[in-house]
């Protein structure tokens, strides 16, 4: 049911009236985004989830800049607290956007057209972008990162109709599928993050499992491979809606589905693994990046259900703040950055992905237990966190890195598109579930 607005309002109130002025002081687009999600957080939901989203839309307003250096719009940063300052981009912007696209369909597009602003003649899309004092953008020239932006120009246009935009999209996206087959095509099929041959963590998954024992040179991962797929897949929908040219970018889905199914799959298991551990049951471990074809639409029925089947079980992904990086009951798991820790956007595209191969019910549950757990967590502390503990024990006993910060940052949003959740919950039916 929707919540009461007696209560909507008083909850209101009090999250705004105890904002610090630095809370306060957001730029008028970071108002307005405020203001927009602040509306959302009425949409059908549990009661409980309804502080922690409204300080949600605080942290994103505060999170909204005015333009500068090569960005054309306000841009938005991953979060006032992150350890790193100010920051744009990298897997983060995507679920900024996913998050905030029904709210300010305009602020989810402006954010699209600033990602790819800082598009390189080679067709690499820059990854984390900081700034220095003067505002002057910086990023590691040569490092890509996941390319999961074309899922939030999908959502604007489902919210817009406004087709005429992939126009502007397709373009850099050809560009940017160029560059991966260029640079990141591996030997053999499929392709590859940096991270496979150097700690540069262009795949976003710090110091995971996956890296303990790197391969001698550079092959397909599951995820890289998964995300190049994806590519294809939205560069031939989107050509045939603009009535372009389709039919190369679906053969080149349609063999690396075909690549992803046979050569990145273990039946024995039923799960995906990168393609130098495959085939070698010694080195096998379950690790959440085995979803990504599941997600992205790359897996057969047969393989999605095996898939999900791990997700949900409670010895493994399915754990009290689902999902763990690493299952449960790995040896490899710890309470540590991407090697065991829960992040909510990763349960978010584990439940598109079950949703995509028609389990609803897996979905919902999914969704409604890291939200429930997430806003234990914010009861508990008062923030939102980097990552979470699977087993919702205390935040402050979870590790990051060796070196610098140990515990998860606060006020962080790149990972927490939690409005998205809620209305992908509501979508799968949670607003009507007993």
């Amino acid at each position: 049911m929707r919540i009461g607005s007696k209560i909507f309002l008083m909850s209101v109130v009090a999250i705004l009236a105890t904002a610090s002025p630095d809370a306060r002081a957001a730029t008028k687009e970071g108002t307005a985004l405020r203001d927009s999600l602040v509306r959302e957080a009425a949409q059908p939901g549990k009661p409980a989830w309804l502080p922690m989203l409204l300080y949600l839309a605080e942290l994103h307003g505060r999170s909204v800049f005015p333009p500068m250096d090569y960005f054309p719009h306000p841009f938005e940063s991953i979060g006032p607290g992150y350890q790193g300052g100010k920051v744009f981009g990298h897997i983060d912007l995507t679920h900024i956007r996913l998050d905030t696209v029904r709210a300010l369909p305009e602020h989810a597009r402006n954010q699209i057209r600033n990602e790819l602003a800082g598009q390189q003649p080679d067709g690499l899309i820059p990854g984390v972008i900081t700034f220095d004092k003067a505002g002057k953008a910086a990023w590691k020239p040569g490092k890509g990162f996941p390319a999961i932006w074309v899922v939030s120009v999908d959502a604007y246009v489902e919210v817009t109709a406004d087709t005429g935009f992939l126009k502007e999209c397709l373009d850099a996206l050809r560009k940017q599928i160029g560059w991966f087959e260029k640079n990141r095509a591996a030997p053999g099929g499929g392709f590859y993050y940096l991270d496979v041959i150097q700690k540069t963590w262009e795949s976003g998954m710090d110091e995971g499992i996956r890296y303990d024992q790197r391969p001698p040179a550079a092959a397909a991962s599951v995820d890289a491979t998964s995300h190049v797929f994806m590519l294809y897949e939205h560069a031939a929908r989107w050509s045939r809606k603009l009535g372009q040219p389709h039919s190369a970018w679906e053969d080149k889905a349609k063999a690396l589905q075909q690549f992803i199914q046979t050569k990145l799959w273990d039946a024995q298991s039923g799960f995906f693994y990168d393609s130098w551990i495959v085939r070698e049951p010694g080195r096998r471990h379950l690790a959440f990046e085995g979803m990504w074809p599941v997600v992205t639409g790359a897996a057969s029925d047969a393989q999605a259900k095996r898939v999900i089947e791990h997700l949900l079980n409670p010895k493994e992904f399915f754990s009290p703040h689902p999902i763990s990086t690493v299952a449960l009951n790995d040896p490899k798991f710890e309470l540590r950055m991407w090697r065991g820790p829960v992040w909510n956007c990763m349960t978010y595209w584990a439940a598109r992905g079950c949703l995509r191969y028609g389990q609803n019910d897996a979905a919902r549950k999914l969704l409604e237990a890291a939200l429930d757990s997430t806003a234990v967590q914010f009861k508990r502390t008062g923030t939102i966190w980097e990552f979470y503990h699977p087993q919702l024990g205390d935040q402050k006993s979870l590790y990051r890195k060796p070196k610098g910060r140990h515990i998860p940052c606060e006020d962080y949003l790149g990972h927490n598109p939690l409005f998205a959740m809620a209305d992908l919950w509501r979508k799968c039916g949670g607003a009507t579930a007993k």
